[in-house]
């Protein structure tokens, strides 16, 4: 097992959605030497602010966080940047990390990398058995060149490289940018901006609540992972897993994205009419996570109620959005 507190941790994307929850969780247990880079001073996608950032750094471990990332839409939108930025990134940052001897890299994943069609639960056994969901197969393909190159550098250099396979986070200070967010935000903003429109009305006495379109057919499960318990599977898998095998963070349930407007919609309180937009893609048909070996592994097993992860996430919307 490291021990974190006396080590210089350099984390990628420290600034962003599950990067600023690491980095807030490591100060808790008492790391004191966090390197947190900004994206405009060091550009990880250009080689040498990679090597800059570690000159400056001086880092014993990295958790790579930093990503280009967004739902459906931004996806489809942006397949060739999604690929060659996260892939620049990720090769980059571990070369360059092994070149300086850093004790340990933690990579992370992506869902995305899975097959299509996947026997549920997915096991890590299954990543190769088949090509991603096509909407965002750039972008999970990039994140799993980082597996393949763990292992390859583990083979050859002795590089103490993991690899984590996280389904789809959410909680409090989420990204709600409708270019760019996924399910969980996207929902509850719409949600939550559809009544305010209709309060507004009811001070001219007409305050019918706006209809709120949601993509697809409903029908596709989905994995959710709050913030706070991702946080603590990385901050773990840190500390305790030495192996290239991947491994899944996940909660291990799945709920269709009909369920989850449903539920979304109870949450916020909203009894506006929804409309399905059938015209638009659904994804991948079924998402959940086998996530046995995170807790033999290192002791990982999500403890948030997903209800309970949504209000909070709501209540941070409607107090900051």
């Amino acid at each position: 097992m490291i021990n974190l507190k006396n080590k210089r941790i350099l984390v990628t994307g420290g600034h962003g959605f599950l990067g600023s929850f690491v980095v807030k969780k490591l100060r808790e247990r008492g790391c004191k030497n966090i390197f947190v880079p900004r994206s405009k001073e060091y550009d990880l996608v250009d080689m040498d602010a990679v090597k800059r950032l570690y000159a400056d750094a001086k880092p014993d471990i990295v958790i790579h966080l930093a990503a280009k990332v967004g739902g459906i839409g931004a996806n489809r939108e942006n397949p060739g940047k999604f690929f060659y930025d996260n892939l620049m990134m990720g090769v980059q940052m571990m070369e360059i990390g092994r070149q300086a001897g850093i004790e340990k890299f933690v990579a992370l994943g992506t869902i995305c990398a899975y097959p299509k069609f996947t026997p549920v639960p997915f096991k890590e056994e299954n990543l190769w058995n088949g090509y991603p969901e096509e909407t965002n197969a750039p972008y999970g393909l990039a994140k799993k060149m980082l597996l393949v190159q763990s292992q390859a550098y583990r083979q050859q250099y002795g590089f103490n490289s993991i690899f984590l396979l996280p389904v789809n986070l959410y909680g409090p200070e989420d990204n709600f940018d409708p270019n760019s967010s996924h399910v969980i935000p996207a929902l509850i903003k719409k949600c939550i901006d559809a009544q305010n429109v209709s309060l507004r009305g009811a001070k001219r006495r007409s305050n019918p609540i706006p209809a709120i379109t949601v993509w697809g057919t409903g029908k596709p499960t989905r994995e959710f992972l709050y913030v706070e318990d991702a946080t603590e599977a990385i901050i773990l898998a840190t500390e305790k897993y030495n192996k290239s095998d991947p491994v899944n963070i996940g909660a291990g349930f799945e709920i269709s994205i009909k369920d989850l407007v449903r539920l979304i919609a109870k949450l916020t309180d909203f009894k506006g009419k929804i409309i399905w937009d059938k015209t638009k893609p659904d994804g991948q048909p079924r998402r959940c996570l086998d996530t046995a070996r995170a807790e033999k592994e290192f002791g990982f097993r999500a403890r948030t109620k997903f209800e309970a992860g949504l209000k909070k996430t709501i209540e941070c919307y409607r107090k900051n959005g």
